[in-house]
């Protein structure tokens, strides 16, 4: 069942019909349908749970100015006092940058966190400066001497996949994001951490939890390796991720 959260500015799937113990958030170009098989096998033992569309995404309006992480886990907060807190707060991908950085900033409403194929850590490498041509081209098109299409032409050639689906402001909350990294917020979180990762994850490889994990510590995280699981862990190893949610329920 969709529903309506913070007067509108956010939308969300409710599973089960018992208190929300347990809140899901997607990743990027996803929405609230990925967890469906996570949450209906939880509902089916009783515990009610919210997968939220993200703002920008499914159900969600967009955010009103290009946002980071933590901007995304101040809007996720409204929602809260609707749950039964302290939640077990799921993660995939851009919506575990948002869960880490909720339960780094709300350690009282977050019992613990499971995150699966989340670009935690930047790896070496990743956020490489676009080519030197394109970069030109940018001060070109600011300076008012290249036209808005040549440079959309040049941004569709250069970017991501994601950067050229992406448009308006979530474009620019997608360049924001891709160049964060969380080390601050894994050193601040003080719930227990899940990571539950595909060891065929070529969007955040496995290498990015076991640097995470070693910032955590073994105190207060563990990872479970998921043998040939990719990137999207909700849609194929729905059982993995609900097991893990129950242990920490």
């Amino acid at each position: 069942m969709l529903k309506a959260f913070d007067s509108g500015r956010l939308f969300g799937t409710v599973h089960g019909d018992g208190p929300a113990r347990v809140l899901a958030l997607h990743g990027w170009r996803r929405q609230s349908g990925d967890f469906a098989a996570v949450l209906a096998g939880l509902a089916g033992a009783g515990v009610g749970a919210v997968a939220l569309d993200l703002p920008g995404f499914g159900a969600s309006p967009e955010p009103p100015e290009a946002w980071g992480a933590a901007d995304y886990a101040k809007a996720v907060s409204a929602v809260l006092p609707e749950l039964e807190t302290p939640v077990v707060v799921l993660g995939h991908s851009f919506g575990g940058r948002v869960a880490l950085c909720l339960a780094a900033d709300r350690p009282d409403a977050v019992r613990a966190l499971v995150l699966t194929g989340v670009p935690l850590i930047r790896r070496p490498g990743a956020g490489r400066r676009p080519a030197l041509s394109f970069r030109a081209a940018r001060r070109l098109h600011r300076w008012g001497l290249l036209s808005d299409e040549r440079i959309e032409g040049l941004r569709q050639r250069h970017g991501s996949a994601d950067y050229r689906a992406a448009s308006g402001v979530m474009r620019d909350v997608f360049v924001r994001v891709v160049n964060e990294s969380y080390e601050d917020e894994l050193r601040r979180v003080r719930c227990p951490v899940e990571l539950v990762w595909g060891d065929d994850d070529a969007e955040a490889p496995l290498a990015v939890a076991e640097s995470a994990l070693s910032v955590l510590g073994p105190d207060r995280a563990s990872l479970t390796v998921l043998p040939g699981a990719g990137h999207l862990t909700p849609l194929t190893a729905p059982d993995a991720l609900r097991a893990a949610v129950e242990r920490r329920l």
